[in-house]
């Protein structure tokens, strides 16, 4: 039987414009204006604002949500905890030292365990309530949210699933994201999760800040990402009348309220703050063809600036299959001491600097300045191979989450599910000089 996710269709483009209509209620949009005294359908007009009202116009993110109950209809929240999930690092290890992890656990066979339930954080950095930084987390769950809906009111959510695909309702309508597919949840969208089994994957939080297309500076008006490729949902709605949970992470805290109907009741929208999926597949690669291996920045496919020009909070990174073509260069990446901190993940394949211990659902973190490159293996490899045309990464897709931020370690994640022997994939590099 086919998945009704599987046949939904989707609007293109990046930070475009939108319009849509539940295909059930086409006439449901307001032509002219955005909130008439009287909506069609018996409709309330809400506006979602993801920026200031007077941010400059290129800048300025918002949507307006035509729906059959406004947001405001609920019960008092209330606040709860989850153990592995905080903003607050302070509290975290400060280590210089690289760290990688094994890949994260899946729930153990037999325990339910949802999208909320399953959110785990690993690292972070700067500070959710003067709203400026980001945190790293990953989810692992087992069964959908039911009549439960989420939003974080402290930043935007990029996902990364890495095992098992996520069929999201969202206020602005459906999605269906798949392993190599990223999804980027605006602050304050509602959504909901679900699942057809065990699956894991990444997050990316960012505070203060939303994702944007990088600048392509002389590579021109075309390549990495192109904005014709990321596509956003069609309105869709449903009118279930039955007691909900409304999860929010609010300074990094989780609280939840009731109400009793679905938060999924939006018959139409229009705007440009809206949730946005992209297939990592489709990435244009830029490497070079002469000489020398290209830094890494060439491959951003997202980026969520800070305010000093040229600097990012976080740049969503990925080594996709390529072709490695340079002549007379060592052409892994090279040995290298960053004043960025730098996470990676790998959804699929054998990450070709390190071809042992990391593995997909896996993670590491070489945290500023802190040196890092190829191990022995990858060195020996990369200093010996022919020079000619080769395919790079094929089969294979791993990416970076990196920060201009310094980044420190939850404390669960400092001792659970760590590779204590990391250091040693350099401990074998030799000496080669020779003094001439």
């Amino acid at each position: 039987m086919v998945n009704e996710f599987q046949q939904l269709s989707y609007q293109s483009g990046f930070g475009n414009e939108f319009a849509t209509s539940d295909a059930r209620v086409p006439d449901a949009l307001p032509v002219g204006q955005n909130s008439p005294q009287v909506c069609a359908h018996g409709l309330y007009a809400e506006q979602l604002s993801g920026s200031a009202f007077t941010a400059p116009r290129h800048q300025n993110k918002r949507s307006w949500l035509y729906r059959i109950r406004p947001s405001v209809i609920h019960r008092p929240f209330s606040s709860f905890d989850l153990p592995h999930l905080t903003s607050d690092f302070s509290k975290g290890e400060v280590t210089p030292n690289q760290y990688r992890w094994h890949p994260h656990p899946l729930p153990k066979e037999g325990k339910n365990v949802d999208f909320v339930e399953g959110l785990y954080s690993v690292c972070g950095g700067g500070d959710v309530v003067s709203r400026v930084g980001l945190a790293i987390h990953n989810y692992s769950c087992s069964v959908s949210m039911k009549n439960k809906a989420f939003y974080d009111s402290d930043g935007d959510l990029l996902i990364v699933p890495q095992q098992g695909s996520l069929e999201l309702t969202t206020e602005f309508g459906r999605m269906l994201v798949a392993p190599q597919e990223i999804v980027v949840i605006p602050q304050g969208i509602r959504f909901s999760v679900g699942v057809s089994g065990p699956s894991r994957g990444y997050i990316l939080e960012v505070y203060g800040t939303h994702f944007q297309l990088p600048d392509l500076g002389p590579i021109g008006a075309n390549g990495l990402a192109n904005a014709r490729d990321f596509v956003s949902p069609v309105a869709w709605f449903e009118e279930k009348d039955e007691p909900f949970k409304i999860v929010n992470k609010y300074q990094g805290k989780m609280f939840v309220a009731e109400q009793d109907h679905s938060p999924f009741d939006v018959v139409a929208w229009h705007g440009n703050y809206v949730p946005f999926k992209y297939d990592l597949r489709h990435f244009n690669v830029i490497n070079t063809v002469s000489f020398d291996h290209c830094d890494p920045s060439i491959f951003t496919v997202l980026t969520a600036p800070s305010t000093k020009p040229g600097t990012a909070i976080a740049d969503f990174v990925i080594f996709p299959p390529r072709w490695g073509v340079a002549e007379h260069t060592f052409r892994l990446p090279y040995y290298h001491r960053n004043c960025m901190s730098e996470y990676m993940g790998l959804i699929t394949g054998c990450y070709e600097a390190k071809e042992g211990g990391f593995r997909p659902g896996g993670a590491s973190l070489h945290s500023m300045m802190t040196p890092h490159g190829p191990d022995v293996k990858g060195f020996e490899k990369g200093s010996t191979e022919p020079m000619t045309p080769q395919r790079v990464a094929e089969g294979t897709m791993s990416f970076m989450f990196e920060s201009s931020f310094n980044m420190a370690i939850a404390p669960w994640a400092v001792k659970e599910n760590v590779d204590v022997d990391y250091y040693k994939d350099w401990q074998p590099l030799k000496k080669h000089f020779k003094m001439p």
